[in-house]
Formats: C-alpha cells, structure tokens, sequence
C-alpha cells in the first residue's frame, strides 16, 4: 500500500475540532482521524443504495418537551414499510432514548433516519445499518 503525502489547509476552528475529536477517541494524530473520518463516510456512502439491511435508529432527547414523541410518531406513519418496532425509553430525570428497528432499502433507511434527526430539540441521533439480503 502506497503512502500519498499532500498537504491540506483547513481554518483554525476546523484544527481544533479535529485535535479535540481525535484526543477524544484515541487517535495518535490528525491523520489518523482524518483516514477513520474518510473512511467511515466512503462505507455511509455505500448504503445509499437498494441494498437490504436491517438496523436501529437511536434517538436521545430532553424527556419534558413533549411535542418531539408527537413528531416522531407522524413522521413514522410514513415509514410503516420499513419500521418493525418504536419505543421510548427513560434514561433519566432529563433524557429519553426513542429506538427504532428498521429493514429495508438502505438509502429509504437513511432517508427515515435523516428526517427523524432534524427534528427540533433532538439532541442525538444514529443510524446503525448490517446487511440483511
């Protein structure tokens, strides 16, 4: 495997954010983060496909706003092809998780995933996708 060396110049803000993420997840250096960071969106990039796959949706959010379950739940219907199973979990006095369990076409995963993320007041949201066909 051939080493390419090239140099890159990225803003201050963006050096810092990539210093912190790869302290914070063991990282020797900058490159290392990069390479998994590439990588990681070169396998995402690969389920924008019609692949079949089975997965979850982990969604974190703060338990007292109570219009996000509502929101989560109309967004759904639109998904009951590709949804298995929904509930809501309370992690503590402040966090609820909503888990979703999904099979389907990878990109109509993605898309359910994507829209249930940019739901105001979510505070986290993962897609974990396997192969299923």
């Amino acid at each position: 495997m051939a080493l390419k060396r090239f140099g890159v110049s990225l803003e201050d803000e963006l050096l810092e954010e990539l210093d912190k993420y790869a302290n914070d997840n063991g990282f020797a250096n900058r490159s290392q983060a990069i390479g998994f960071l590439i990588g990681k969106y070169i396998t995402e990039q690969k389920w924008q496909c019609n692949n079949i796959v089975a997965g979850t949706i982990i969604i974190m959010y703060d338990r007292d706003k109570k219009e996000i379950p509502v929101k989560i739940a109309a967004l759904q219907l639109n998904y009951t092809d590709v949804i298995l199973s929904s509930g809501q979990y309370y992690i503590n006095g402040n966090n609820c998780m909503h888990v979703v369990t999904v099979t389907g076409e990878a990109h109509r995963l993605t898309e359910l995933s994507d829209r249930l993320s940019t739901i105001k007041g979510i505070k986290h949201a993962k897609l974990v996708m396997s192969r299923a066909d």
